[in-house]
C-alpha cells in the first residue's frame, strides 16, 4: 500500500529568539565559549585551491554494534582514494564522543570526522566546533540534494548545514502478529484510540496481561512518546517555548497514557520493552526503526510493524527522526576536512548506507538507494523506510537543544505514569522546570 504524504521541512530557529538560545546554551558545553571560531572562517576559504589531506582521523561510538562495517566502508575508501584513515573508538555512546570532542578542542587533537548525534551536534556547532560544510562537501564532489531532506535538513541552522546523516532512524510501531491473530485484529491501529481498542481486545481475549509497554526514565520516553503528544496537538516545547508542555494537547495525551497504564492495559516497563515485547511480555511497543533486525531474531513469533498511530489534532507528520550523523571538526585544517568532506560523502553514498543498514538496522540516508535486498530480508524494513520518506519531523528544542531537558522530560513522564500525580499539575512543574534551566541557568551566563 501507499502512504506517500507530503514531506515537512524540519522547522528552525528564527535570527531573534536563536541568538540568545544559541549563546546560552553554547556556554552550558564543555569547550569554548561561543566566540569568532575557525567555523567563522569557513566562507573565506578556496576550496578549489585545497587538495585533500594525506591522512585524517574517524571518531565514532560505532552506532548500531557498526564497527566491522565502519572499518570496510573505511578500507574501501582509503584504496579508492588513497587517504589514510585512522578510525577511533572515542566513546561508548554519542554524550561520550560530543564529550571527548570539546575536551579535546584546547589541546587540538581532535577527530577530523566525528559522529554527533541529535542531541549533541547543535551544543558543539554553537561552540564553534563544527565546521559548516556545505562548501567543503561541494568542493569534496559530493551531492547533497539526494539525501532524505528531512534527516539532512535537522542539521540546518541559519542557511548551512553542520552534519551529514549516518546512523539515522525512527521510531515505529511493533506488535505481536501472532497475538493478533489469536485475537481476532486483522490490521495495526492507525490513532491512538484504535491502540486502546486493539490493547483492551487483547487483553479480554486472555492473550496477553499487558498489551502495550510505556518506556521507563532510562529508555528516552520523551522521545517514544513525542508521536502520542503530537498526535494530540502537542509538544515538548514550541522552539525554545517550554509553554507547549502544558498545552492543552499534552495535557490530553499524557493523561491517555497514564489512564492507560491504570486501567491495565499498558504498563511502564522495568527495563526495555524491546526486549519485553521480544519475550512475548507485552503485544506492542513504540521502538527504534534500529531495533528491527534484533527484535525480529530474537522474537519466537511474527514480528509486525507499522506506521505510528495518528491522534485527533494530527494524522501524518506524527515520527520523530532520530540517530546520529556525521560532522566535519572545524579545528582541522582545510586540507583534513576536505578529505574529512569525501570521507562523509563515501560513508553515507547510496551504495554504502544500504550496506551500513544491513548491518545495523538504521535507515538508509540517500533518496536514490536501492534498499530492495534489506526489504526481500526484511519486509517490515520497507515500512519503516515508507515513514521515513513520508511521516516523519524534527523533535522539539527543548527535548533534544537544551542541557537537561531530556532527562527532566524522562523524569516527569516516570513519575506520571507509575503514580496517581495530577497530569496537569506535574506538567506545570515540568514547565517551570524547563523555563528554570533556561532561565536561571543558561541566560545569566550569557548575560554576565
Amino acid at each position: 500500500m501507499s502512504h506517500r504524504i507530503r514531506q515537512t521541512r524540519a522547522k528552525r530557529v528564527t535570527t531573534t529568539v536563536a541568538a540568545l538560545g544559541v549563546a546560552a546554551l553554547g556556554l552550558t558545553a564543555c569547550g569554548p565559549a561561543v566566540g569568532a571560531t575557525d567555523a567563522d572562517a569557513a566562507a573565506e576559504v578556496d576550496w578549489a585551491s585545497i587538495e585533500p589531506a594525506e591522512s585524517i582521523s574517524f571518531w565514532t561510538n560505532h552506532p548500531g554494534g557498526s564497527q566491522e562495517i565502519e572499518q570496510q566502508l573505511v578500507d574501501g575508501f582509503t584504496e579508492e582514494t588513497g587517504i589514510a584513515v585512522e578510525i577511533v573508538t572515542a566513546g561508548a555512546n554519542y554524550e561520550e564522543v560530543s564529550q571527548r570532542f570539546q575536551t579535546a578542542q584546547t589541546s587540538g587533537d581532535v577527530g577530523d570526522l566525528v559522529v554527533m548525534s541529535d542531541a549533541t551536534w547543535f551544543t558543539n556547532h554553537v561552540n564553534g566546533s563544527l565546521l559548516a560544510l556545505d562548501d567543503a562537501f561541494a568542493a569534496a564532489g559530493g551531492d547533497t540534494s539526494t539525501y532524505n531532506e528531512t534527516l539532512f535538513d535537522d542539521y540546518l541552522y541559519e542557511d548551512a548545514h553542520y552534519a551529514v546523516p549516518y546512523a539515522r532512524s525512527t521510531t515505529i510501531y511493533y506488535y505481536n502478529a501472532d497475538h493478533y491473530a489469536e485475537a481476532g485484529l486483522t490490521e495495526a491501529p492507525t490513532t491512538w484510540e484504535e491502540v486502546r481498542e486493539h490493547s483492551l481486545a487483547l487483553v479480554d481475549a486472555g492473550v496477553t496481561d499487558t498489551a502495550f509497554s510505556f518506556p521507563p526514565a532510562e529508555d528516552y520516553p520523551a522521545w517514544m512518546m513525542n508521536n502520542l503528544v503530537w498526535g494530540y496537538g502537542g509538544g515538548w516545547s514550541d522552539e525554545w517555548d517550554a509553554s507547549a508542555v502544558t498545552s492543552d494537547g499534552t495535557v490530553e495525551a499524557v493523561q491517555f497514557a497514564q489512564d492507560a497504564v491504570q486501567d491495565g492495559w499498558a504498563n511502564v516497563s522495568s527495563g526495555s520493552p524491546a526486549d519485553d515485547f521480544a519475550a512475548g511480555a507485552t503485544s506492542q511497543f513504540i521502538g527504534s526503526t534500529g531495533s528491527l533486525g534484533g527484535v525480529t531474531e530474537t522474537a519466537g513469533f511474527e514480528v509486525g510493524v507499522a506506521f505510528l498511530p495518528g491522534g485527533p489534532v494530527e494524522q501524518e507528520l506524527v515520527v520523530p527522526t532520530g540517530g546520529a550523523g556525521v560532522a566535519i571538526s572545524a579545528a582541522s585544517t582545510p586540507e583534513e576536512q576536505l578529505a574529512a568532506a569525501m570521507l562523509a560523502d563515501h560513508l553515507t553514498s547510496a551504495e554504502n548506507t544500504v550496506a551500513f543498514s544491513s548491518q545495523t538496522g538504521y535507515m538508509p540516508v540517500r533518496s536514490d538507494a536501492d534498499a530492495s535486498a534489506l526489504y526481500a530480508e526484511n519486509p517490515n524494513f520497507e515500512v519503516a523506510v515508507e515513514q521515513l520518506e513520508s511521516r516523519t519531523r524534527t523533535q522539539d528544542y527543548l527535548r533534544v537543544f537544551l542541557p537537561g531537558g531530556d532527562l527532566a522530560l524522562a523524569t516527569a513522564l516516570q513519575r506520571i505514569l507509575t503514580t496517581d500525580a495530577d497530569v496537569e499539575e506535574s506538567l506545570a512543574a515540568l514547565q517551570a522546570e524547563l523555563e528554570g534551566l533556561y532561565e536561571n541557568d543558561l541566560r545569566p551566563q550569557l548575560e554576565g
